[in-house]
């Protein structure tokens, strides 16, 4: 069994470039990982080698990095950012690596699960299971942000990262404020004027790791930040009613496969308060809580994810 990471530029149908990472021989059952803001493939390559390994059901497991991020196409226009093309780029490259057969699982974090709820919604024909982790799903996320303060609060950061500015400014100093957005505490990035982070960096963030994320940034920020301008899905501003003017059919919400969601109850951005009331949308939800973890929980407790995600899978 080939545990190598695998790499390589998966063209799509619709003129899209996703560059891509795997582990595990093709022709097996694949399990699809979908990163989040700000971070890229890489990050879920213990994942790629762990699920791949026979003792672990020998899946074929691939990551791409989503538009916008490290070598995948990058469109400027921020409309090619709406999750009806995020969706079509995920179709489009299941098709590319499991033919008719449907993924085993998407696992998706952040981001990567915004565009994870969408596409079971609409194609739950081409997934058996779905994984989420600390990502909302759009019913509570849209309540939330119309009628919890809490989150509100927690949220207004994604009010800064819409500025104009806000690429450059996170790029500044050899990405000092986006490095300080990893450490599951810092506030820096409620206020892109702010003071740099000078917070302990966590045991995870290495030096290592930091260059990993370095890599990434270095072909550009303002593609993973048109993922915020292109949703509505924010705090209403004074300027800007976000949120608040938005209504989402419920038709929409309705997730009919199997779904497992895991959320790190010491995340500052997305509140626990995002879990509830799945039960009216999902039919099939288990949810499973982590304490003593944050927003980067995949780092932070690499081994716990790997045990509820392989728990949750069909026994090899």
């Amino acid at each position: 069994m080939n545990t190598d990471i695998q790499t390589w530029q998966q063209d799509l149908p619709h003129g899209i470039t996703l560059s891509c990472r795997a582990s595990g021989e093709t022709g097996r059952p694949v399990l699809l990982f979908l990163h989040g803001f700000p971070e890229g493939a890489w990050v879920w390559d213990p994942l790629l080698r762990h699920f791949s390994l026979p003792e672990n059901g020998a899946y074929r497991c691939v990551a791409p990095n989503l538009r916008g991020y490290e070598r995948s196409s990058a469109p400027e226009d921020v409309k090619a950012y709406r999750a009806k093309h995020l969706v079509q780029d995920i179709l489009a490259l299941i098709d590319a690596v499991c033919g008719p057969q449907a993924l085993a699982a998407l696992v998706a974090h952040d981001w990567g699960g915004a565009v994870a709820w969408n596409l079971a919604n609409q194609h739950p024909e081409r997934l058996r299971q779905l994984i989420i982790i600390n990502s909302p799903h759009p019913g509570p996320l849209l309540q939330a942000l119309q009628h919890d303060p809490a989150q509100q609060a927690a949220s207004a950061y994604m009010n800064f990262l819409v500025q104009p500015e806000a690429a450059a400014l996170l790029a500044a100093n050899d990405f000092e404020r986006l490095l300080g957005f990893l450490t599951g505490e810092d506030t820096s990035l409620m206020s892109l004027t702010a003071a740099p982070d000078t917070a302990p960096r966590p045991d995870w963030l290495t030096t290592e790791v930091q260059g990993k994320y370095r890599e990434v940034w270095q072909h550009g920020l303002q593609g993973g930040l048109n993922y915020y301008r292109a949703s509505p899905l924010r705090p209403a501003t004074a300027s800007d009613p976000g949120a608040s003017a938005i209504q989402i059919p419920k038709e929409a919400l309705r997730i009919d496969v199997p779904t497992l969601l895991l959320w790190a109850l010491d995340d500052v951005a997305l509140l626990p308060c995002l879990t509830e009331g799945l039960d009216v949308h999902i039919a099939q939800l288990k949810r499973v809580s982590i304490e003593k973890a944050t927003h980067w929980v995949v780092h932070e407790q690499p081994q716990r994810v790997m045990a509820e995600i392989r728990d949750f899978l069909p026994q090899p």
